[in-house]
This record gives structure tokens, C-alpha cells and sequence, in this order.
């Protein structure tokens, strides 16, 4: 299993101090489905992996101290659990929210390789999984995983590039993802600034816009963004919503806009 380590220290630009959790044994961390907010470093105990298959629960996998589990909310936000985790043990864990874990990342680069590592390893259980429930092999390029269907845009709220006046509506959903095209996996964000972005100083999946219920908007940048994420100036934190309202300045690494939404809807 991948493992690392965290170091205790004060939550500064050069050190961090990690916030630890205690979990009784045969209690359950988290549920499949459950939304995602943070991930866990073990630092004693042990935990099971579960996920409900064919009709009954199997144990994925078993983790003990240095392993870290539910890092799949560090990289998509607000994605449900893939799979129930119980405590088998008296588990004493760090718990990493998104913030944090930019940190981490950003000081220790090993963990993304890590990290990378233990999903290489997963997805390949999964396939072997995917192939005993079906009696086959199954080849993931013909497997019917697909991207999502286009999102109609939304009339009423936009993003404006200042120096050539380009218009790139927002999705008419609750959060429109804000980026480049991936021709790698063909996955397109909802305003794809690639057009504009001539000195490729965006990420793939730079930042996401975010309606709230009550008409609201917020910007949230994206964990692993290499150049920046700016409201009128400010730097945003990865992972932290940024309030907007029309006519303020938002840039994406280089690329300045200016945030519009109509009157009625504000």
C-alpha cells in the first residue's frame, strides 16, 4: 500500500499542522456514497475497505499505519465515496482537507507520485473486478465510459476576456468547470479558455464557478493549479470559495475576465 508521512508544524506558507481525529473501533469513517471533504493518513489501527458488489459487501482491502485512504475527494470536490471504510481497530488518523493537501503537495512532490501510483493499482483492481462480474475481458476504451453530455449555457451569467471581448457563457447547472481541453482524455471544462490561452498558462481543470442556491456565484480553484487563481486581486486559497458579483475581475493564470451577470439574476 502507498504510504507517507505527515510533519506536525504551524499552518504557514512553510509548514503545517495537521489535524488528527480518533476513530472508536467497528466504526465506520465514512460511507459509500457519503460525500467526500477530506482524506485520512492512519497513524494506528487499522481500517477495511467495503464496497457493496454483485448484491453483497467485500472487503477491498485492509490498511494499516502510513497508509491514506479517500484521496479521490482531493482531486474531484464534492464527488461521493467510491466505498465504505470501518475502523477494525482503534484508529488515530490525520485528517487533510483540500487546503492541506495543496500544501503537501506542493512541499512534497513524492506524494503525488505516490498517489498516482496507489490509482494505477486501483483501477487495475477494479478492471479485474469489472471482469469477474461479467465473464470477460473488458477493454475500458469500448467499455462505454464516455464524457458527460454537453451542458446547455447558461444565459444569464458569463465570462468576458478582457483584451479580446471573447464571451464564454457559464453551464446552466450549479458549478461550470474552467480550464483547457485534455486532448489526452478528451475531457472538455465548460469554458475552455484554450483559445485565448496562448502562453498555456492554465491548468487542464484550472478553477470551477459555483451557483448557489440562493443566485450567489463563488469561484473555486482547483487542487494542483500551477499558476493562480485571482478575485480583483486576491490569490485565491485551492479548494476555498471566493465570493464574485458581477463586474469584478477574475484571472485564470494570464487570462483576465471580467465576471457578468444580469441584473435580474444577481
Amino acid at each position: 500500500m502507498a504510504k507517507f508521512k505527515v510533519t506536525a508544524g504551524k499552518s504557514t506558507h512553510d509548514s503545517l499542522e495537521p489535524m488528527r481525529t480518533h476513530f472508536p473501533k467497528n466504526s465506520v469513517v465514512f460511507a459509500e456514497g457519503d460525500l467526500g471533504l477530506a482524506m485520512y493518513v492512519i497513524e494506528s489501527g487499522e481500517v477495511e475497505i467495503r464496497k457493496h458488489l454483485a448484491g453483497e459487501e467485500r472487503v477491498l482491502a485492509t490498511l494499516g499505519k502510513g497508509d491514506f485512504f479517500g484521496e479521490m475527494c482531493m482531486l474531484e470536490e464534492d464527488s461521493p465515496r467510491s466505498a465504505t471504510v470501518v475502523a477494525i481497530d482503534d484508529v488515530d488518523a490525520v485528517m487533510i482537507d483540500q487546503s492541506a493537501f495543496t500544501f503537501i503537495l506542493k512541499h512534497n512532490p513524492e506524494i503525488a507520485i505516490r498517489m498516482m501510483r496507489k490509482l494505477v493499482v486501483r483501477l487495475r483492481q477494479t478492471t479485474h473486478l469489472l471482469e469477474d462480474a461479467v465473464g470477460h475481458k473488458v477493454d475500458l476504451e469500448d467499455s462505454g465510459i464516455t464524457d458527460a453530455p454537453a451542458v446547455p449555457p447558461d444565459p444569464n451569467a458569463r465570462l468576458v476576456e478582457i483584451d479580446s471581448g471573447i464571451v464564454f457563457p457559464l453551464a446552466d447547472r450549479k458549478e461550470t468547470t474552467v480550464g483547457r481541453i485534455d486532448p489526452v482524455t478528451g475531457i472538455h471544462p465548460e469554458v475552455d479558455l484554450t483559445p485565448v490561452d496562448g502562453k498555456r498558462s492554465i491548468s487542464r481543470r484550472h478553477a470551477r464557478i459555483r451557483r448557489d442556491e440562493d443566485g450567489s456565484y463563488a469561484v473555486i480553484e482547483d487542487v494542483g493549479t500551477m499558476n493562480g487563481t485571482f478575485v480583483n486581486g486576491v490569490r485565491l486559497v485551492a479548494g476555498r470559495a471566493f465570493p464574485v458579483v458581477a463586474g469584478d475581475s477574475v484571472v485564470f493564470g494570464t487570462i483576465k475576465c471580467r465576471f457578468e451577470i444580469d441584473a435580474d439574476k444577481g
